[in-house]
């Protein structure tokens, strides 16, 4: 499939220059496409044409710590906690004019996304949640999980360490790669690829960023004081109201979907629409099954006033 023809554009909010990709009419209803770890804008390349097709705008920004995307302040403290990510979102939104909006994202981005639609319904048409529902309660012990899930989670304890981040920092680009591989066992993405995506993980702030983010969720690091009340509103799992789909990737190692849908995932979605577990696909969904994501959306919104 053709790349998406994208224009890109900064927009600035009061902590950051938010580098953003863009495509179709300046003038439809806005999507706005959020990418996770480690990845960039470029996920959605096959994702936005169709969209932007249907006469929709699309909006695929650069998370803090990726790509374009700097701190306007050089004193600024570098923390990635999740109730960093959802604000960006909504200071995003804001700066755009964006009174309403649809989402999709997966993994950090599917969390930032999880958390505007939670903490923000009326600003929400519309929500794809890739690899389910992944807000965080950040103030209770984290607990352990079966020994296989443990061993997918190994790059989170190494960036708790700080030989896990001089790690980060000397090998970037072979550590992604390597999780890339390793997420979504089945794709076999090409060098040409990657390589359109590695130098976001040049950005200065990336070490720090992604430290700060592993280490916050697992109790190992301070958070900002003004998100102190958000992360306590997280901890307690509030719902998604608005209409949504669930998209998992059969073989994605971290989200390990269940056959069927889940008591938990009925009480955090209650307009749930669909739950889908997409054959052939591992972590990195939108790349590996780009038109699962893209038809989710319009389905979502054919359907929602």
């Amino acid at each position: 499939m053709a790349q998406a023809q994208s224009t890109t554009r900064s927009i600035q909010t009061q902590v950051l220059d938010i580098a953003y990709e863009e495509t179709g009419s300046p003038q439809g209803f806005p999507i706005v496409l959020l990418h996770g770890f480690p990845d960039d804008a470029h996920a959605f390349d096959n994702v936005a044409p169709p969209l932007a097709k249907a006469g929709y705008r699309v909006l695929v920004p650069y998370l803090r710590g990726y790509g374009p995307t700097r701190f306007r302040d050089a004193s600024a403290p570098r923390m990635a906690e999740q109730a960093a990510i959802g604000q960006d979102l909504i200071d995003f939104a804001n700066a755009l004019g964006l009174k309403q909006m649809a989402l999709a994202g997966y993994d950090w981005g599917g969390r930032a996304a999880a958390i505007a639609a939670a903490l923000h319904p009326d600003r929400v048409r519309a929500t794809v949640m890739i690899g389910g529902y992944t807000i965080q309660n950040v103030f209770a012990p984290p607990q352990p999980a079966p020994p296989e899930a443990e061993r997918e989670l190994w790059y989170q304890w190494y960036f708790n360490t700080e030989r896990g981040r001089a790690g980060l920092a000397a090998n970037r680009r072979s550590l992604c790669k390597f999780l890339w591989q390793t997420w979504s066992p089945g794709w076999h993405f090409s060098d040409d690829e990657y390589n359109r995506t590695a130098p976001s993980f040049d950005n200065p702030d990336f070490v720090d960023v992604v430290i700060h983010s592993y280490r916050h969720r697992n109790g190992n690091a301070q958070g900002e004081e003004r998100f102190l009340q958000m992360e306590r509103q997280l901890a307690q799992r509030p719902k998604i109201a608005a209409p949504s789909i669930l998209l998992y990737g059969a073989t994605d190692p971290l989200a390990r979907p269940s056959a069927e849908i889940t008591p938990a995932e009925r009480a955090v979605f209650p307009s749930l629409v669909a739950r889908r577990v997409i054959p052939g696909a591992g972590h990195f969904l939108p790349r590996e099954k780009p038109e699962a994501v893209s038809l989710a959306l319009l389905e979502l919104l054919k359907t929602t006033p």
